[in-house]
C-alpha cells in the first residue's frame, strides 16, 4: 500500500471550484486530505466538492467571495467547526477581468481598453482586493490555528506574467506582483512556528481563466489558441490545471519540509523562449552570417 502525502490534513483552496484550483483539490483527495472548497461559483463548487469526496476524504463547498473580509472570516469558521482546525491554505483564487465583464463579455468587436493610461480606480481596486488583498486575510484568519499546532502549509498562486507580461495589465500583474512579497514576508515571520510559506508562478495553462480574457474568440478556435500559446514555451505544450496541482501537492506534503519562501516557475521554461536552430542567431552562426 503506498503511504499517503497528506493523510487526515485539513486545506482550505479558494478558488478552488475550476481550474488548477479545482485540480488540487482532486490531487489532495487522493493523497488523504479533507478540503474545504472556497469559491463563489457555488454549482461547480459542489461538482468539485461531490467528486473529490468520493475519492475516500471529505470534502465540502463553502460559498466565499475573496474580496469579503466577513465571507473569508466566516469560510475559516466554519472549516474549524467542521474539521477542527486548518494545515493548509492554498490561494488560487483571482483573476484579470472584472467580474461585471465575465458576466456580460464585451460585444463583438469592441476591445477593453488597456494600458496605464486607462486605468481606472474601480477596476484597480477590485483587482487589488481579488488577488492580493483577499489572500493577505485568508493568511490572518488561518496562522492562529497553524501556530497552535505549530504545523502548516500556505502556498500562494501568483503568475509568471509578473515578469513576462503576454499584454499590459498594472493592476492584474501588480497585484500578483505583490504575492510575491507577501510569501516573501510570510515566510520569515512565521518560519519559527514550523510553517511553510510558497507561492507559484503559472505560464499559460488551459484552464477557464481564459474564458473572459478571450470571449471575443470563438468557443470553437479557443482550445486551438492556448495551444498555439504553449508552443512557445521550451517545452512546446500549454500547461493543464494538473501541472500545478502536483506541484502545490509536493509544496504542502514533507517532500518539502526545508522549502519556504521561495516561488517556484511553473511554466514550460518560460521565461525562456523556444529553441529553434533554423531561427534567430544559431542560423546566422551556421550559415556564416554576421548579426546586423
Amino acid at each position: 500500500m503506498n503511504r499517503l502525502l497528506l493523510p487526515d490534513k485539513v486545506a482550505i483552496i479558494n478558488g478552488g471550484a475550476t481550474g488548477m484550483g479545482r485540480a488540487t483539490a482532486l490531487i489532495f483527495a487522493e493523497e488523504g486530505c479533507n478540503c474545504v472548497i472556497a469559491d463563489v461559483k457555488e454549482e461547480e463548487g459542489k461538482k468539485t466538492a461531490a467528486e473529490a469526496s468520493k475519492k475516500g476524504k471529505e470534502c465540502i463547498f463553502v460559498k466565499c467571495d475573496i474580496t469579503d473580509v466577513k465571507q473569508i472570516e466566516a469560510c475559516v469558521d466554519q472549516t474549524v467547526k467542521k474539521f477542527g482546525t486548518v494545515h493548509i491554505l492554498i490561494g488560487s483564487a483571482g483573476g484579470s477581468v472584472p467580474r461585471d465583464r465575465v458576466l456580460n463579455p464585451p460585444k463583438e468587436g469592441v476591445r477593453p481598453r488597456m494600458g496605464v493610461e486607462n486605468t481606472q480606480e474601480a477596476y484597480f481596486d477590485l483587482m487589488t482586493d481579488l488577488n492580493y488583498k483577499g489572500h493577505v486575510f485568508f493568511c490572518k484568519e488561518v496562522v492562529p490555528y497553524m501556530k497552535k499546532q505549530k504545523y502548516g502549509k500556505i502556498v500562494l498562486i501568483s503568475s509568471m506574467g509578473v515578469y513576462n507580461p503576454p499584454g499590459p495589465s498594472v493592476e492584474y500583474h501588480g497585484a500578483k506582483a505583490a504575492i510575491i512579497g507577501l510569501v516573501y514576508n510570510l515566510a520569515y515571520e512565521l518560519g519559527p512556528s514550523n510553517i511553510n510559506v510558497n507561492g507559484i508562478l503559472p505560464g499559460p495553462i488551459k484552464s477557464p481563466f481564459w474564458d473572459p480574457v478571450l470571449s471575443m474568440v470563438p468557443d470553437s478556435e479557443r482550445g486551438k489558441m492556448l495551444d498555439q500559446m504553449g508552443q512557445f514555451t521550451p517545452i512546446g505544450r500549454i500547461g493543464l490545471p494538473e501541472d500545478i496541482g502536483y506541484t502545490v501537492m509536493f509544496l504542502c506534503s514533507e517532500l518539502s519540509s526545508y522549502i519556504t519562501g521561495q516561488m517556484l516557475n511553473v511554466g514550460g521554461g518560460i521565461p525562456l523562449g523556444r529553441f529553434d536552430p533554423e531561427r534567430g542567431f544559431m542560423r546566422m552562426v551556421r550559415e556564416g552570417r554576421p548579426p546586423r
